[in-house]
């Protein structure tokens, strides 16, 4: 008899990919993965890091816009990748991100962005900006 196997929750899936990703990414900072890719990101910075980000993101409203949903769902790996890369250049994680999306559905019924007033883990006071 043929064994099933057991689907993951998404919201797990989710962060299981996110925390393979950022496994990779650390074997590559240490040496013990090789990819060209990432290690020329890695070895650009955090301004170019950002870049990316920021790149990828507006390829993404680009494609949206045109209504192509393939070239968004590729466009969005790309931003995730990117930004993974990024946390890890800034040493965060990504429980530290569930975390914050756990505090905000608590406080709002759902993780969406906080109102401009609500000051975030992190984040800046209104005197700081």
């Amino acid at each position: 008899m043929a064994r099933t196997k057991k689907k993951r929750p998404e919201k797990s899936l989710a962060f299981d990919r996110i925390v393979e990703l950022e496994t990779a990414i650390a074997g590559v900072r240490d040496g013990r993965k090789t990819s060209p890719r990432t290690a020329w990101l890695l070895a650009a910075g955090l301004p170019r890091m950002a870049q990316k980000v920021a790149e990828e993101a507006m390829e993404i409203v680009i494609e949206a816009v045109r209504g192509e949903r393939s070239a968004v769902i590729n466009e969005s790996v790309d931003l995730l990748y990117n930004l993974v890369v990024l946390w890890s250049e800034l040493g965060i994680s990504a429980s530290e991100i569930w975390a914050e999306m756990d505090r905000r559905q608590a406080l709002l019924g759902m993780a969406e962005k906080l109102p401009k007033e609500e000051i975030g883990v992190g984040s800046m006071s209104s005197a700081e900006r």
